[in-house]
């Protein structure tokens, strides 16, 4: 057979450099075993015939491959964006790539995402879950593709979590509204069944239920998409609502957006009118008119924490492990008491 041009063999390239084809092969893969000269020439020598090892061959040796899938939310989502970040910076210290993935919350999407990627063979897979059961992903995980997950946690130490405390974010936030005197309060929600929200609405409860009789919370959802835009429409249901609500808890950010862009449609001042709390603290939160209020998760490391996570996978005295990190509540000035004390 002719050898393509373009992609020159290990044989060949240990031909060019007068080395045995062992030698190219600790060039790649054990470089300190090379005498220094060595392995400047065989470079040089991969360099000038374009050079570039089979990665499908060598998984068939056994050698694990250096690719890492990332099953997210939604990539458009800048929470995931800084977390995604985070996970790439630990792969790439250990010469690892992400292959990232946005389920766009379709459980659909994320179980043909997690069969592709198993067929690929990769590393191991890093999930943020759509569905709050996990058993698909323990035999995932159980028929040899490792799985990490991210910011959901599990009481079965079937898998390895990093996830926030959210249960405490829903908390933080409540109280603090409570605090400032508002005791009629909304938590904005996305109309899906994440166990994240569902978390963050279980705090939000346990801080009203310990404030007493007089202080209530009300459910209101954004159907699909939920985005900036539903949150701007679900203004009008929140203002509907009788009594009418003074503090309003947003499952995130983006849709903290929404709403101080619906309550100025309405005419109404933040926060003299209505208290606006957001969840994330992603980049754009400061900037916001007023700033957002808002629960801070640290984004960056809980997607370094996950990679640790995975990588450590492969480590002979490996055991499953929990890493749970705390949010904070960031106050600024989207939040006051309400209006007549």
């Amino acid at each position: 057979m002719t050898e393509s041009p373009r992609r020159a063999s290990i044989r060949r390239v240990a031909e060019e450099a007068g080395v045995s084809v062992s030698t190219v092969s600790n060039v790649l893969n054990k470089p300190h075993l090379v005498a220094t000269e060595t392995r400047l020439r065989v470079e040089s020598v991969m360099d000038e015939f374009g050079f570039v090892r089979n990665g499908a061959a060598r998984q068939l040796r056994g050698v694990r491959s250096p690719v890492v899938g990332c099953v997210v939310l939604d990539i458009s989502n800048a929470f995931f964006a800084e977390v995604t970040r985070g996970v790439q910076d630990r792969l790439a210290e250990a010469d690892c790539m992400i292959v990232l993935c946005s389920t766009d919350v379709r459980e659909s999407r994320e179980t043909h995402y997690l069969r592709l990627l198993e067929e690929q063979g990769v590393r191991g897979i890093l999930v943020n879950p759509v569905s709050p059961s996990l058993d698909r992903l323990k035999e995932l995980s159980k028929r040899g593709t490792p799985v990490v997950l991210i910011d959901h946690r599990q009481d079965d130490p079937g898998l390895c979590t990093a996830a926030v405390d959210n249960v405490r974010g829903g908390q933080l936030a409540a109280d603090h509204l409570l605090e400032l005197g508002h005791r009629r309060i909304v938590y904005l929600n996305a109309e899906v069944d994440l166990f994240v929200l569902g978390e963050r609405r279980e705090g939000i409860r346990r801080a009203v239920a310990a404030a007493g009789g007089d202080a209530g919370v009300v459910e209101v959802r954004i159907p699909p998409p939920a985005n900036a835009d539903g949150a701007d429409q679900a203004v009008e249901r929140v203002l509907a609502l009788s009594p009418r609500p003074t503090g309003i808890i947003c499952f995130n950010d983006t849709a903290a957006l929404g709403v101080l862009r619906g309550l100025g449609r309405h005419g109404l001042a933040v926060p003299r009118d209505m208290s606006v709390v957001g969840y994330d603290d992603v980049q754009f939160a400061a900037c916001l008119s007023p700033p957002l209020t808002t629960v801070r998760q640290p984004r960056y490391e809980l997607g370094r924490a996950a990679a640790e996570l995975l990588l450590s996978e492969s480590t002979p005295d490996h055991e499953h492990q929990e890493r749970i990190f705390r949010p904070v509540l960031v106050v600024r000035g989207s939040t006051g008491p309400p209006a007549g004390g």
